[in-house]
C-alpha cells in the first residue's frame, strides 16, 4: 500500500474521504421552487438534521432506512415511516468492531439488497482502518440474516484488505455484479472497477474508468469519488462526487456507461457538473437516491454545509430533494433547495398503502380471557384462541414520535376510528370501535405501550387516548387463593383486566444490543451456569432465543440449544452486578419481563430482583460479559428483537 499523503494533509484527507458517499440525483431549480408546499400539505424542510455526512437511504416495506458517517467503530442506522421522522429516530448500532484489523474510522455506509441462492440480503459496504491514522482505509463488507435492514448482520470480509480504497458500491449489469470504488494514483483520487464473484470478493483485474479530467474536478485536490448507479429506460449512469470534500466547490459529476463495464472507454463523462453550491448550500455532495413510498417520485439524498467554510467535519447536514428526467432520459437534479424551506415530502407518505413491514411477529393477549386480537375477513377486530389460525400474527413497529404501529400479514394496521369511506380520516371512536386498514399516517393508527404492574400493559391510541379492549369484555372473578399474586401495591393504580394485554414474540429471535449492535449469546458449553456475554451474530443456536409465557406478563427466555435451559440471574440474587448465566427454566430468577420503551427498543427485567440486563461497560468488543443492573435508561441496557429467518 503507497503512502498517499504527507502528515499534514492526512488529517485533512480523512475528512475528504468520510465525505465519500454516491452520487445522486438533486432537484432542478424550477422543481425546487414546485416542491415548495402550502401549510396545509405534509412538508419537511431541510436540513433534516445536523452531522449527517454521507448519506446512504433506502425506502423499504413501508420504511426510510438511512446510514451517514460515524467516525468511530459503530455503524449506526435509523428508521422511520416519515422522511422528517428521521430527525428523531433512535440511533441502532447494527454492527461495531473492536478486532483492530477491522475497526475504527467508519465512513460512507452503503447498504444494498441482493438476491442470494438464500433469498434476499442486505450487504452494508463502508469504509474502515485502524485507529492510528487514515491510511490503511480499505473496504468492509457485512451480510444479513435475513431481508429486514436492521440486521443482524454476519461479517464477511473485505474485497481488497491491503490496499487503500473507499466508496464502495455495486454495479449490477446484464446479470454480472461488480464492484466500485475510489483509490488514490499519484496525486489523484479516481474511480475503478472490478468483477465480483460474490458480494464481498473480486475477481480479475480492477479497471481504471475515471480520473479527475476538468478544472471543476481539481478544487482543493484532484478528486474523483462516490461513485453512484442510477438507470433510467436502458440507460446507467454513475453520478460521483468531485473535487476536495474540504471545499466548497465539493460536487457531482455524471458519467455514461455505454458498453462493456471493463473497458474505460465505455464511460463516457459529462463536461458539465451536474449538482453544484448554490441557494446558501454549499459543497453538495456524497449522494444516495431513493424512490417515494409510492414509487412515483425519484428523489436524491446529500450532505452540504451552511458556510463556504465549513469542509469535511461533522458540520455537514443531512438533505433530501426530489429530482426530474429530462426529455433524453438523463437526470435534470436543478439546484440544492435553500435551508427552511417547506418541501413537499415523498408522494405516498400519507398513504394509502398496505405493506409488508419489518420485524418480530407478535400476539396481543388479553388478560381478561386469555384470547387473542383477530380480525374477520370484513376486517373488523374480534378475540379468537391465540392457537387458532385465525388469530392473527402482528409487527409492532416503532413510528420515531414515542408511538407503534401494528401490522397484520395482509399489510394493513390496526386503527382506533379510522375512517371506513377510504378517506383515511381519524373519527371520534371508543376503545372497542377497531378495524384494519391501510396505512394514511393518521394518530389513530398508532399506539401507546404503556407498562402495569406484573409484565402487563395498555395499549393506548394516540388519537383518541383510548386503549384497546375486546366489545362486551367481562372482567375475571377474582380468585382468592391467587390474591396474593394478582394483588396490585397500593402505588400502582389498578386497571381493569379487560384494558391490560401482554406482547407474545412469536418466533426465534436474536437480542442484540442497541449499543453494540451484537447478540445476547452465552459462552462455552450448552449447561447450566454458562456466561452470557455479547457476540458479533454467527447465526449459531447459542445466540437464538424463544419467549416463552409463564403467567401474567412474565416470560421464560428459552434457549434453542436446549429448551431446558433459561437466561437468568446467577445464585438467585437480587444484587447488582450479579452475572447473568443459563439456568434451569422455571424459577423466578429465570423469567423476564419484557418493556417496549417510547424509543422503540425493549428492556428486560428480572422477575425476582427487577433489575435490569445491563452490558458492562457499554462495551462493543465480543465476549462483553451481561450483568443485572439498576435502570439508568442508558443505551447499554436497551435491546431489539430481531426475527431469524
Amino acid at each position: 500500500m503507497k503512502k498517499l499523503l504527507t502528515s499534514f494533509l492526512l488529517p485533512i484527507f480523512l475528512l475528504s474521504c468520510a465525505t465519500k458517499e454516491s452520487a445522486k440525483e438533486t432537484t432542478p431549480a424550477n422543481d425546487a421552487a414546485a416542491s415548495v408546499a402550502p401549510a396545509d400539505v405534509n412538508t419537511f424542510t431541510n436540513p433534516i438534521y445536523p452531522n449527517g455526512a454521507d448519506p446512504w437511504l433506502e425506502y423499504f416495506d413501508g420504511n426510510y432506512y438511512l446510514t451517514t458517517t460515524t467516525w468511530t467503530s459503530q455503524l449506526v442506522m435509523r428508521k422511520s415511516p416519515t422522511l422528517a421522522g428521521l430527525a428523531t429516530a433512535t440511533p441502532i448500532h447494527i454492527w461495531s468492531e473492536s478486532e483492530l484489523e477491522r475497526c475504527c474510522n467508519f465512513w460512507a455506509f452503503e447498504f444494498h439488497r441482493l438476491k442470494t441462492e438464500k433469498g434476499y440480503r442486505w450487504y452494508v459496504m463502508y469504509t474502515s482502518g485502524i485507529a492510528e491514522n487514515y491510511d490503511r482505509q480499505h473496504l468492509s463488507i457485512i451480510e444479513s440474516q435475513g431481508d429486514d435492514p436492521l440486521g443482524p448482520y454476519t461479517y464477511k470480509g473485505s474485497p481488497m484488505p491491503d490496499t487503500w480504497n473507499i466508496d464502495g458500491n455495486y454495479l449490477e449489469y446484464h446479470g454480472q455484479l461488480y464492484l466500485l470504488w475510489s483509490e488514490w494514483v499519484k496525486d489523484e483520487q479516481s474511480i475503478f472497477i472490478a468483477k465480483m464473484k460474490n458480494p464481498w470478493t473480486i475477481t480479475g483485474e480492477k479497471v481504471l474508468i475515471s480520473k479527475p479530467d476538468y478544472e471543476w474536478e481539481k478544487s482543493g485536490m484532484k478528486v474523483n469519488e462516490g461513485p453512484e448507479i442510477l438507470k433510467r429506460n436502458g440507460r446507467t449512469f454513475m453520478i460521483y462526487s468531485a473535487s476536495f470534500c474540504n471545499t466548497p466547490d465539493y460536487k457531482l459529476g455524471l458519467i455514461e456507461l455505454t458498453g462493456d463495464p471493463l473497458k474505460p472507454e465505455s464511460w463516457k463523462k459529462s463536461a458539465e457538473p451536474v449538482f453544484s453550491k448554490a441557494n446558501g448550500v454549499y459543497g453538495p455532495g456524497h449522494n444516495g437516491f431513493f424512490k417515494s413510498p409510492d414509487g412515483t417520485e425519484d428523489w436524491l439524498i446529500y450532505h452540504g454545509n451552511a458556510s463556504e467554510k465549513e469542509g469535511c467535519s461533522s458540520t455537514r447536514s443531512l438533505r433530501a430533494q426530489k429530482f426530474t428526467w429530462n426529455a433524453d432520459d438523463t437526470p435534470n437534479f436543478g439546484e440544492p433547495v435553500e435551508a427552511g424551506t417547506p418541501v413537499i415530502s415523498p408522494a405516498g407518505e400519507n398513504g394509502p398503502l398496505v405493506t409488508k413491514v419489518q420485524g418480530t411477529q407478535v400476539q396481543l393477549v388479553s388478560k381478561a380471557n386469555k384470547q387473542c386480537v383477530a380480525f374477520d375477513v370484513n376486517g373488523k377486530i374480534a378475540p379468537a384462541d391465540c392457537r387458532n389460525e385465525s388469530a392473527s400474527n402482528w409487527v409492532l413497529d416503532y413510528t420515531t414520535n414515542g408511538n407503534y404501529r401494528l401490522v397484520n400479514k395482509d399489510g394493513k394496521f390496526l386503527g382506533q376510528g379510522i375512517g371506513k369511506e377510504g378517506n383515511g380520516q381519524c373519527k371520534r371512536g371508543n376503545s372497542s370501535d377497531l378495524n384494519i386498514a391501510p396505512w394514511y399516517n393518521q394518530l389513530c393508527q398508532q399506539w401507546q405501550l404503556v407498562p402495569h404492574h406484573q409484565g402487563w400493559l395498555s395499549l393506548v391510541n394516540a388519537q383518541t387516548k383510548q386503549p384497546i379492549q375486546f366489545s362486551n369484555c367481562a372482567e375475571p372473578a377474582p380468585v382468592s387463593e391467587k390474591k396474593s399474586v394478582e394483588d396490585v401495591p397500593q402505588f400502582i393504580e389498578q386497571k381493569p383486566a379487560c384494558a391490560l394485554w401482554r406482547i407474545q414474540p412469536l418466533q426465534e429471535v436474536a437480542i442484540t444490543s442497541v449499543q453494540s449492535g451484537k447478540a445476547i449469546s452465552f459462552a462455552g458449553k450448552n449447561k447450566a451456569g454458562a456466561n452470557i456475554e455479547q457476540d458479533e451474530w454467527k447465526n449459531q443456536a447459542n445466540q437464538r432465543w424463544a419467549f416463552v409465557h409463564t403467567e401474567n406478563g412474565f416470560y421464560q427466555i428459552q434457549s434453542a440449544a436446549n429448551d431446558k435451559l433459561c437466561l437468568s440471574v446467577a445464585n438467585k440474587s437480587i444484587v447488582p452486578g450479579a452475572n447473568i448465566e443459563l439456568a434451569a427454566c422455571g424459577d423466578n430468577h429465570a423469567q423476564w419481563q419484557v418493556d417496549f420503551l417510547t424509543d422503540g427498543t425493549v428492556k428486560l427485567a428480572n422477575r425476582k430482583s427487577n433489575l435490569v440486563v445491563d452490558l458492562a461497560h457499554c462495551g462493543v468488543a465480543n465476549h462483553t460479559n451481561f450483568a443485572q443492573g439498576q435502570w439508568l435508561n442508558s443505551t447499554c441496557q436497551r435491546f431489539q428483537l430481531k426475527p431469524i429467518r
